[in-house]
């Protein structure tokens, strides 16, 4: 059969590519045809019109609204979310050759999806669905940090860390700088690191006034942006910063759910999401930020700055290992993305160990595993060894979800071991005191990390104690390899 198949994550980026991956590999060994779309960060090439007719039946394999969706109306479809793709991309083929055999669950015709999309489940609790509000702001903040951090990353390489006193003015081991008001000096004054400099401090201004912006987005949808992403400029003039930016991304949120919730007449619900909706919750907003909230979030974030700056010797290597235990847990899950917030926070108020501990923390998982693969084949099914091959890219590329499909299939054994192996190396970056100004890029940008080589050591010893503690746990309960098994008690066995 041929099938069709659209892939999307919230952030566009592991997951989406990962279930691509998976569908196609789980199609061709089916004896299918599988073309998937991946609407991921980088944007996504459609599927051809001739594609999707002779498609027999269509897969959703996303956690986000699929854009376009109504180019499939009438197809024989099966809807799951992206790790269901990646678990078990065997088991969705198999769903998506018996509706089309049957003929059954046609895709309902609707609207294109928009250009934004949140993970916002609203018949959830509230709990998860705050989860999910702040998720959706993190999502969106990360290529402003990204891009933003390693051009000033950049710029301290090229330029030596005088080039931020060069363009933003002050003092440096003795030496006053005025600074450079006007851009167009930039490049004559302090050469291409203080251009570098400029567009990344710009670019890393973002981070709050995004993070605001689209947590209201996702609680309140367009309407939310405006006063999401003016809240966030207040909460860095008044100081409230990080903390500042999540609070006001929240209030806009509810003062605007609040006002898309009023009764109105005819006449003026034309102009209601225009012009009443924004000037009102950006005022609202802007007076609580400015009058009530702003002082108070301002005081808690400079504690919390003077805390993370002043973390040193035994009481960061704890910070450390506690973020790696975080970063291991659910591999680019709610509990991964809390500690790299918390990385990003710590990275935005100057301290850039803590953001080290988190990458470094999360590169070990896939690694350890990859790692595993080679010492003792006979403990992994062909899948999880081939999945052990793109482990070493994806590990040294930062990509923790490159451990998911190992975790899927023998969680009790693989979950608690890569916990122990980036506790290991979180604890350790910390005392060794290694920095990165990067939020992201693992390996490409050790060029930048402080104490690159205790970096890597710390990267290697957590790949070590990973692998070692899989393979201990894979020896507990195991009479026989699942190896020498057909592939379906493989499975099974690995299932178990």
């Amino acid at each position: 059969m041929k099938f069709v198949a659209v892939t999307s994550c919230p952030t566009g980026i592991a997951h989406t590519y990962m279930a691509a991956e998976a569908l196609e590999q789980a199609a061709k060994a089916a004896g299918h045809e599988m073309t998937v779309e991946t609407q991921g960060a980088a944007g996504s090439a459609p599927l051809d019109a001739a594609r999707i007719a002779e498609a027999d039946a269509v897969v959703f394999a996303a956690d986000v609204d699929v854009r376009d969706r109504e180019r499939f109306a009438g197809k024989p479809t099966v809807t799951a979310g992206v790790k269901a793709a990646i678990n078990d991309g065997a088991g969705l083929i198999a769903q998506a050759v018996k509706a089309a055999e049957d003929g059954t669950a046609p895709a309902a015709p609707s609207a294109p999806g928009p250009e934004l999309a949140s993970k916002v489940d609203g018949s959830a609790g509230v709990g998860t669905r705050l989860r999910q509000w702040l998720m959706t702001g993190v999502s969106y903040m990360i290529p402003f940090v990204a891009a933003g951090g390693i051009l000033i990353a950049l710029s301290f390489l090229i330029g030596g860390p005088e080039v931020a006193a060069k363009v933003g003015g002050g003092d440096f081991q003795g030496v006053t700088y005025p600074g450079i008001e006007n851009v167009s000096d930039l490049m004559s004054q302090a050469g291409i690191a203080g251009v570098l400099f400029k567009i990344g401090s710009l670019a890393f201004e973002m981070l709050v006034p995004i993070l605001s912006g689209f947590i209201a987005f996702g609680m309140a949808d367009r309407p939310g942006i405006a006063p999401g992403v003016v809240g966030g400029l207040l909460a860095t003039a008044t100081g409230a910063g990080f903390l500042g930016g999540l609070v006001s991304g929240l209030l806009a949120g509810a003062v605007t759910l609040g006002l898309k919730k009023l009764k109105v007449p005819r006449g003026v619900a034309g102009v209601m999401p225009v012009v009443v909706i924004p000037l009102v919750s950006t005022l609202v907003v802007g007076f609580l930020m400015v009058v009530v909230v702003g002082e108070p979030i301002a005081a808690a974030q400079t504690g919390l700055s003077n805390w993370l700056s002043g973390l040193s010797g035994g009481s960061a290597w704890v910070l450390g290992a506690l973020l790696g235990l975080m970063m291991a847990f659910d591999m680019g899950g709610p509990v991964n993305k809390v500690a790299y917030t918390f990385g990003l926070a710590a990275l935005a108020s100057g301290n850039y160990v803590i953001m080290a501990a988190v990458m470094a923390a999360g590169m070990t998982p896939p690694l350890g595993l990859a790692l595993a693969t080679l010492v003792r084949r006979n403990r992994f099914t062909p899948a999880e060894r081939q999945a052990g091959q793109a482990g070493w890219l994806l590990g040294l590329s930062f990509i923790t979800e490159g451990a998911i499909p190992f975790a899927a299939g023998d969680p009790f054994r693989i979950i608690p071991s890569l916990m122990v192996g980036s506790a290991t190396t979180g604890a350790l970056v910390a005392a060794f005191g290694a920095t990165s100004p990067a939020p992201h890029g693992g390996i490409w940008v050790v060029g930048l990390i402080g104490n690159p080589l205790l970096f890597l050591l710390a990267v290697a010893i957590g790949t070590l104690v990973t692998c070692g503690c899989v393979l201990l746990a894979k020896s507990i309960g195991r009479d026989r390899a699942p190896a020498a098994a057909t592939p379906e008690t493989s499975t099974q066995a690995v299932a178990a």
